[in-house]
């Protein structure tokens, strides 16, 4: 029988198993509100908008590093739940 969405993430192999997903995943979340987050300062500099204000930019930024924290939280479960093996 299949498991549930919540049921497969409370067992520790299932989080495990998707330690490198997480990390990708993690890591390209990040990169991205890095990109933001030059985009604003870029805008700043050169008072223009590129597109969006410097503060939406840098928004952005904070929503995307903050996004990436619950993969980086996953990730590091998963190593710890290989390492205890």
């Amino acid at each position: 029988m299949a498991q549930s969405f919540m049921e497969k993430r409370s067992d520790s192999k299932w989080v495990a198993k998707m330690t490198g997903v997480s990390g990708m995943w993690g890591g390209t979340l990040w990169f991205i509100g890095f990109a933001f987050a030059i985009l604003g300062i870029i805008a700043d500099v050169t008072n223009g908008t590129l597109g969006l204000t410097m503060m939406a930019w840098f928004m952005l930024a904070i929503v995307f590093h903050l996004a990436s924290l619950s993969y980086w939280i996953s990730w590091a479960l998963g190593v710890y739940f290989k390492s205890k093996k």
